[in-house]
Order: C-alpha cells, then sequence, then structure tokens
C-alpha cells in the first residue's frame, strides 16, 4: 500500500512543496492559502465523522486520505514523505523522534476515561495489575500499547524482567491471545468488544489497568510545516477535525449506527458501550500537562529501551495550542474543554 501511495504521489508532492513560500519554525502560521492546498491524511475515524456530518465537502483545502493509522504506518509514511498528518496515540511520535524522524504534535484530544484495558488469553486469569508477574505480554514498543504496558509493569513494582515480553505488532494483538502465543495483551474498542464476544465463554476477560491513558495526538511532518500553505490549511483542518470529533458525541445514534454497526460491524447496544465508555472528547488550552505527561512516557520509553532522552516540549507546534478548546469552547461552553490531560486518571 505504502509502494502504491509514494509511486502516486511522490513527484506532485515536490511540485507542489515548490510552489508556497518557507515557513520558519517560529514564525506565525498565516491565514491565507491557495484552495488548491492539498493534504495528504490518515485519519480514518474523523473522515467517517466528515462524511456524515456533512463537513468533508465544505474543507477549504484539497485532502488525499489515506487509509493508515496507527503508529507504524504513519511513521513509515511519513519517512517516505507521503503523508502530511495521522492520527496517533501518545507514544508514536515519541518513537519517530527516537529514530530521527522530524515530527510536531498539533492537536491535542484527551479522553475523559481509559482507551485500553488489558486482555486475557482464554483460560488465563488476572485480577489486578499485580497478577503480570511471569506472564507473557504483547508488546509493541513503537505504539501507545507499548507504552501502557510499561506504565502497568511499573506501577506494579514489576520489571520487564519478571514478565515475557512478546514484540508483535498490535493488529496481531488478538490472534496471539486466541492462539496463547501471549497470555495479556492491551486491546481497545471494537477489538476488544469483538475479543470478549468471541471468547468470553471460553474464559477470556478483561481488566483495568488503572494508569494514565488516555491522551491522543495529530501529528505532522515537520517538514510539512515548513510549507507556509501546509501549515496554514494543516491549522484549518485541526478545527474541522474537532468539529467532526464534537459532532460525533453529539449525535450518538447516528455515529453508532453509521460507524459501529454498519462499518465495523458491532451491535447498536456495543457501539452505545464504546461511546460511553470513552466520554467527553477534551481539549485542553494549556498543553503544559500534556507536555509533563508525555516527558514521563519519553523518560519511561528511554529507560526501557536504551534509547536517549529528549525534552518532550519540543515535539510540540504551540502554534497550534489554543484552536481545539477554542472551536469546542465556541461548540459547547468554555468548561470542559479546560479540564486537565489527568481526567479520570485512576492509581492501582
Amino acid at each position: 500500500m505504502l509502494a502504491a501511495l509514494v509511486a502516486l504521489t511522490g513527484c506532485k508532492r515536490e511540485g507542489a512543496a515548490s510552489a508556497a513560500p518557507r515557513l520558519a519554525p517560529d514564525a506565525p502560521i498565516p491565514d491565507a492559502f491557495p484552495r488548491e492546498t492539498r493534504l495528504s491524511i490518515g485519519d480514518p475515524t474523523v473522515q467517517k465523522q466528515l462524511q456524515l456530518s456533512g463537513d468533508i465537502d465544505r474543507l477549504p483545502f484539497v485532502v488525499d486520505w489515506q487509509n493508515i493509522s496507527g503508529g507504524p504506518q504513519t511513521v513509515e509514511a511519513f519517512r517516505a514523505g507521503v503523508l502530511d498528518a495521522g492520527a496517533v496515540g501518545d507514544t508514536p511520535p515519541i518513537h519517530a523522534t527516537f529514530t530521527g524522524l522530524d515530527v510536531k504534535i498539533v492537536a491535542v484530544y484527551v479522553r475523559e476515561k481509559p482507551i485500553y484495558e488489558l486482555a486475557t488469553a482464554p483460560g488465563v486469569r488476572l485480577s489486578s495489575i499485580h497478577d503480570l508477574r511471569g506472564k507473557k505480554i504483547a508488546y509493541s514498543p513503537g505504539q501507545a500499547q507499548g507504552a501502557l504496558v510499561q506504565r502497568a509493569l511499573r506501577a506494579a513494582r514489576l520489571s520487564p524482567e519478571d514478565v515475557t515480553l512478546v514484540q508483535l505488532a498490535s493488529p496481531e494483538f488478538k490472534e496471539a491471545l486466541t492462539s496463547r502465543q501471549v497470555d495479556v495483551a492491551p486491546l481497545s474498542g471494537t477489538i476488544l468488544r469483538r475479543y470478549l464476544n468471541e471468547y468470553g465463554a471460553e474464559g477470556a476477560s478483561s481488566i483495568a489497568h488503572g494508569v494514565r491513558d488516555n491522551l491522543g495526538f495529530l501529528h505532522v511532518r515537520a517538514a510539512a510545516l515548513e510549507d507556509a500553505h501546509k501549515a496554514a490549511a494543516l491549522r484549518e483542518y485541526v478545527k474541522w477535525r474537532t468539529r467532526a470529533q464534537l459532532w460525533a458525541h453529539a449525535h450518538p445514534d447516528a455515529w453508532v449506527e453509521a460507524y459501529y454497526v454498519k462499518d465495523q460491524g458491532l451491535t447498536a447496544g456495543e457501539g452505545r458501550f464504546l461511546i460511553e465508555s470513552a466520554g467527553k472528547p477534551l481539549y485542553p488550552r494549556d498543553w503544559a500537562e500534556s507536555i509533563a505527561l508525555t516527558q514521563e512516557t519519553v523518560d519511561l520509553l528511554a529507560e526501557a529501551s536504551g534509547q536517549e532522552r529528549f525534552e518532550a516540549r519540543t515535539i510540540f507546534d504551540l502554534r497550534f495550542q489554543t484552536i481545539g478548546a477554542e472551536v469546542a469552547g465556541a461548540a459547547q461552553g468554555a468548561a470542559p474543554t479546560d479540564r486537565p490531560a489527568t481526567a479520570e486518571r485512576s492509581t492501582p
């Protein structure tokens, strides 16, 4: 898929970039940009929200939508220069930076409630994170699931040597559980519900992990922000993206039917459960706490992997800091948008 994307977009992308003024990293982002400005975006869920809300045809720029999600795919496409922006959890921008790729976070999305649960293989007993000792745990070091596993081990006062970390890509986690290749894996959303529906009768289960797990980012190739037209269009995209997420929250029945039932193959009840389990989307006006939490993850992963520590603030583009909160505040009143990134944070 990526090879085909490179072949289709490579020459066109270089020509488009050369036509725009170059923008310094600390320069104000211009307000105006040509209508034909083109962005390549991997944000499948928001793409669906924009389609359902009717806003997708109102975007004031051209989007090449890519069916790319998750850290490894997004980072690979960034490295190939064929993707401008992608939606990820809190770990892929850190992993990208560890590997020398220059990325910037331009939108911070905070869930009221945790994203993942720790799912068990059929027949494996797990009542708390303290029972992880001796277990085989699915581990994806470049994704949010990998950082979650490290946080859970630290909270349980366990070291990686107290468990067996089985390195897999996150799409392989469910199959690894069903084949008993691993005892435990972090799962979320529709994958978690499907897994429990299919294997609950055989003894599969899941538990809450009790550690911080609620940050989501839109991150971009830093090179895209050097193009004044793209930078301006990306700022507009953050606004439309926030509206789309708020639309889905405000229209749960339509979102459940169109996305969870028709697109993901769940029942309406399962879809409603997932919406309720996510809670209200929050958009902090001040990213200081999100940066501090990201620094904790940087330090944790640097220690676990032997990578060189860096300052988390360097991967946040503060020119975008207030956009989500301003859009959300205009749509729903001020207070909920300013709640901290530790909303619904719990301790084991």
